[in-house]
């Protein structure tokens, strides 16, 4: 007997079990919704919590003795893109939750901060979120000016964060600051809680698109952190960092690419069956042609090669070259494609009668977010830099 042939996109039984089950859940309920929160602005709490209690897709990456599934970073790529072809702000909230903190948290702490946490978390019963950007230090991390100063046997946490997704909603963040003001190597990872004595949430922002993802400056005034919330080792967390980013960098590719898949069934269906012009089928034009062709041959191109690095990323297998490269891809294939979609629309794409407006706007903030594209692009060449050295 034949074997059967190899799937990248789902390399197991699991892997395509899964994304049936999110892609059938993500029409289902992500979808009719969508448009409404989005005008909104708001996180459908509601819906997210059903992620724990309907999907039991929270801590997904974290070890099924831990109270995770024990899945791998080919199974959150698979989650990510299923989700934002309906509605990528709410996948962008369940990243923030799910990567930036759940996965993150359990791989930096200790086994009594993991049973403290961790259960709230994967249950649904607290969102989580990441505090790292600042109002003056974004991609620039060791320019953050937070601090926390010792204060008997814990610490004082003062300054702000910005761009903080959840941040209005969040009951629990890992945030990161500086143990010496000047010393950009004691940046160290504290777990905050949003309940605790002079923390406080800003305006929410107002923002061009992932408008149901909220998003608000987190501000730190002489907040107590007991020493047992302090994660590893003091100025440890740019470890911490720098591995989790390869995980956000990969999921914020995938998001990018179910991006992409939504905007290419969009126009493609649109151009072959619903719209005719001089008679025609618009897929009969060349000009449309071009459009629907390069709009499938990218995407499909960005996918190979995000679920290509997916299969290298582990918790103790790096990628740094492969996810700045998928990210860097991934979100120029999605703004492209989505805008590829509003134009055989026409002004039907530029309407919100569908979704591809929505889904341009929010395509915009992928190549911001995570480390910029510049960013992205800095990091490759820095990674090529050493592997020549490495040759020579």
């Amino acid at each position: 007997m034949a074997a059967h042939p190899f799937d990248l996109f789902n390399p197991t039984p699991e892997h395509l079990a899964l994304r049936e089950t999110v892609a059938r859940w993500s029409a289902d309920r992500l979808g009719p919704q969508a448009v409404e929160y989005d005008e909104r602005e708001e996180l459908n709490v509601e819906l997210f919590r059903r992620v724990a209690t309907e999907l039991g897709l929270f801590g997904v990456t974290v070890p099924e003795d831990a109270g995770g599934l024990g899945l791998d970073a080919t199974a959150a790529v698979i989650i990510h893109e299923e989700m934002s072809r309906y509605d990528p702000a709410f996948a962008l909230s369940y990243l923030a939750h799910e990567v930036l903190f759940v996965n993150n948290l359990y791989h930096s702490a200790s086994p009594s901060q993991r049973e403290r946490y961790l259960p709230q978390v994967i249950d649904g019963r607290w969102i989580a979120g990441m505090a790292m950007s600042e109002p003056h230090a974004g991609t620039d991390v060791l320019g953050m000016s937070t601090t926390a100063t010792r204060d008997g046997d814990g610490f004082r946490l003062n300054g702000s964060k910005q761009w903080i997704t959840n941040g209005s909603c969040g009951d629990v963040f890992l945030v990161y600051a500086k143990l010496e003001r000047d010393n950009p190597r004691s940046i160290t990872s504290f777990v905050v809680e949003s309940a605790w004595d002079g923390f406080s949430v800003g305006k929410k922002e107002r923002k061009m698109g992932m408008r149901q993802s909220p998003t608000a400056p987190l501000s730190f005034d002489n907040v107590y952190v007991p020493a047992a919330n302090l994660l590893g080792e003091p100025g440890g967390a740019l470890v911490h960092m720098m591995r989790n980013l390869e995980i956000e960098r990969l999921t914020l590719a995938a998001m990018s690419c179910g991006i992409a898949l939504r905007s290419v069934d969009v126009l493609s269906r649109y151009a072959i069956e619903d719209r005719t012009a001089f008679g025609q089928p618009l897929s009969a034009f060349g000009q449309i042609q071009r459009f629907i062709g390069e709009s499938y041959a990218k995407t499909e191109a960005a996918r190979a090669l995000v679920y290509s690095v997916a299969r290298t990323l582990g918790p103790e297998s790096r990628a740094s070259l492969g996810a700045a490269s998928a990210k860097l891809v991934a979100t120029m294939t999605a703004e492209e494609v989505a805008r590829n979609a509003v134009q055989v629309l026409g002004g039907y794409g530029y309407t919100r009668e569908y979704d591809v407006e929505r889904l341009l706007r929010d395509a915009i903030l992928l190549s911001i977010g995570g480390g910029t594209n510049e960013a992205m692009q800095k990091n490759i060449t820095a990674d090529l830099r050493r592997a020549a050295r490495g040759r020579g």
